[in-house]
């Protein structure tokens, strides 16, 4: 009985491996067997094409085995498997077809196929038209990306073809774009190429651009006559793009002229030519001067022992007879006019959308210099105080967020506590200054710059004992993560727009004291006329307190919202003090308006000079340096100034 079902499997076994043998993939396989063996870059492409041209469903799953190099063949007889280790070492054998077992071999009666990554690249493209249309929408994206990587004009029709079926609405969208770009490149249909161009046309992609490059490039060619091609341009020797020695170069190159004699050449024919320390008669010792060396190799000339010298009337006679044309490379004199119009348009976009970014980018950063020196604009606009200090408010209350966040994990959560935290920390850190030194030295501005730089210094290096000098993190909320993209050359950071919003809700803050609460009513009845708000019963020196304790919880919060994009350290105050002085004496001392005026100004002249000269960031501090120098020569009391304490009267 045993016997028997031994003998029936083997039979079983036998039709099965039969079976493998006659089936259309196995047909087209065989049919290729001998490229297949070879596997070789140069020579596996019609196999390749002949696999994919079948139309079978199952060339998907054979050249995905093919290339992840899991594709075996049997030695007696020419067939493809893949392959299954089993536990006595032998292998089962499946077959493409059904993907059911088809018998089982040894390892010596089978070879494994392992293609090189030259055949594996051309294998993955091919996978690419079955991937178009996968249902797997991964693997449709990932099509999309070989295509876009490495396009060739054999995929535009299978691309087509996929767009009808689409459901992705995202994969949809980037299956009619690249379709367009490819129909650009390569579709033979001059129309269609137009239509497509023309469809795209000033749009802001570098793919668009880069599409139309190859289009519109051109080679420079020479001859007699206006040749039949479609010419860019005609061009002018001696002009900006071609002077008279490189197109002289041009036509020796093209074997219409011959080649200029260099002092080099004559020397080494007239050495090659020393008999008896003589060449031609002449003895070497009188060839010292350029004239004598020159008659000299015109006697090789005359006996044929040279090539003659080019002389300027010959180079003039060449340049007279041929003309230099610009031709592209592109055929179609319509596709070419359409790219030409398109690539202008588009880069006409290109250079609005760079202004606007640039606008954007300079708002960003007055911004932050609006942010850094509102505090500033009350204890030195307003009360007249040098507080160089200043920047180390800032750098407190950075740090008191980054304290926040290690208690609180919720990234939201603790910028919402370290916020009115930071502002109460810094306002008791700013009164503590204010009692204990500045309200000593209220009208000797030399001796408050003095001391409060000393400040600084002790709180930069307080800092450190505390956090060390590594530059902590504080990390903002998940949804300020990535940008607002306006377009593929306009974009913004969300924390930079976020950082913009509360410099605006600080403005209206700060103006709302100012204009509707008691201290802020006190505190301009100080700045215009101390002696006059005292005889009032207001408290100067009560008055004065608060305001600096203020300013010094606003540049707390500045510090939060600076550290969310900026290195928390010890020394990121200083980053901003300079800054934060210049925006306030630019602006106008003690004038809000003025504060934020000067931030735009800098902000928007920095960022000016670092798109002029990129390469150097230096450069924008020290042009802005001097641009500042000049303007307060003709506008020293600011852009908006105030009359008051703080003004000098």
């Amino acid at each position: 009985m045993k016997t028997l079902l031994l003998a029936l499997s083997f039979a079983l076994s036998l039709s099965h491996w039969a079976s493998a043998q006659t089936t259309p993939v196995q047909d087209v396989l065989q049919n290729q067997r001998a490229l297949i063996e070879k596997s070789s870059r140069r020579t596996i492409g019609p196999a390749i094409d002949a696999l994919v041209a079948s139309g079978l469903p199952q060339m998907q799953n054979v050249l995905e085995v093919w290339q992840a190099k899991e594709m075996w063949q049997h030695k007696a007889d020419g067939l493809f498997y893949t392959a299954t280790k089993n536990a006595d070492g032998t292998y089962s054998l499946q077959d493409f077809e059904q993907g059911i077992e088809v018998g089982t071999a040894t390892a010596t009666d089978l070879k494994q196929l392992k293609p090189n990554s030259g055949v594996r690249a051309m294998i993955a493209t091919a996978l690419v038209q079955f991937q178009l249309s996968d249902p797997d929408v991964s693997k449709r994206a990932d099509a999309l990306n070989s295509i876009a990587r490495d396009p060739e004009a054999a995929l535009l029709v299978p691309l087509r073809a996929s767009i009808e079926g689409e459901t992705d609405a995202d994969i949809l969208a980037r299956k009619m774009r690249l379709e367009r770009l490819m129909s650009m490149a390569f579709d033979s249909d001059v129309p269609t190429r137009v239509a497509a161009i023309n469809d795209m046309s000033g749009d802001l992609g570098v793919d668009f651009r880069a599409t139309l490059n190859p289009i519109l490039s051109t080679t420079r060619v020479v001859a007699e006559i206006q040749p039949d091609a479609n010419i860019a341009q005609e061009v002018k020797v001696g002009s900006d793009t071609l002077t008279r020695d490189a197109a002289y170069a041009l036509l020796i190159a093209a074997g219409k002229a011959p080649v200029e004699i260099t002092a080099e050449a004559r020397d080494a024919a007239l050495e090659a030519h020393i008999e008896g320390g003589r060449i031609t008669g002449l003895p070497v010792a009188q060839l010292s001067t350029e004239a004598a060396r020159d008659r000299a190799y015109d006697r090789l000339v005359s006996r044929g022992q040279a090539a003659p010298r080019v002389t300027q009337a010959d180079i003039d006679a060449s340049l007279a007879t041929y003309r230099f044309f610009d031709v592209y490379s592109e055929p179609s004199l319509a596709v070419t006019a359409s790219a030409k119009a398109a690539l202008a348009a588009s880069e006409a976009r290109v250079a609005i959308s760079r202004a606007a970014d640039l606008g954007l980018d300079a708002l960003s950063l007055a911004s932050i210099y609006f942010l850094a020196a509102i505090g500033l604009a009350i204890t030195f606009g307003v009360m007249g105080v040098i507080n160089m200090a200043h920047g180390e408010f800032i750098m407190m209350g950075a740090y008191t967020g980054y304290v926040v966040q290690l208690f609180v994990p919720n990234h939201t959560a603790s910028i919402l506590i370290a916020v009115p935290l930071a502002f109460a920390v810094t306002f008791a850190a700013g009164v503590a200054l204010e009692r204990l030194v500045v309200r000593w030295l209220y009208h000797r501005p030399l001796e408050t710059l003095l001391a409060t730089f000393g400040v600084s210094i002790a709180l930069q290096q307080l800092a450190k004992n505390i956090f060390g000098t590594q530059a902590r993190p504080l990390t903002s909320p998940a949804w300020l993560d990535g940008a607002w993209v306006i377009n593929d050359v306009v974009s913004i950071s969300y924390i930079r727009i976020a950082i913009f919003i509360l410099a605006l809700l600080f403005l209206a803050l700060f103006l709302f004291i100012m204009k509707r609460t008691r201290l802020g009513l006190e505190t301009r009845a100080v700045t215009q006329n101390p002696r006059m708000a005292a005889s009032m019963g207001i408290n100067p020196d009560r008055v004065n307190m608060l305001t600096f304790g203020l300013g010094s919880g606003i540049a707390g919060i500045a510090g939060v919202a600076i550290g969310l994009f900026a290195k928390v350290t010890s020394e990121m105050g200083s980053d901003y003090i300079v800054q934060s002085f210049m925006t306030v004496v630019v602006g106008g001392v003690g004038n809000i308006w003025g504060t934020l005026a000067g931030a735009a100004m800098i902000g928007g002249f920095q960022k000016g000079v670092e798109f002029l000269n990129p390469s150097n960031t230096l450069a924008a501090q020290t042009y802005m340096i001097i641009f500042i120098i000049i303007f307060i020569q003709f506008r020293p009391r600011g852009i908006i100034a105030l009359k008051g304490r703080a003004a000098g009267d």
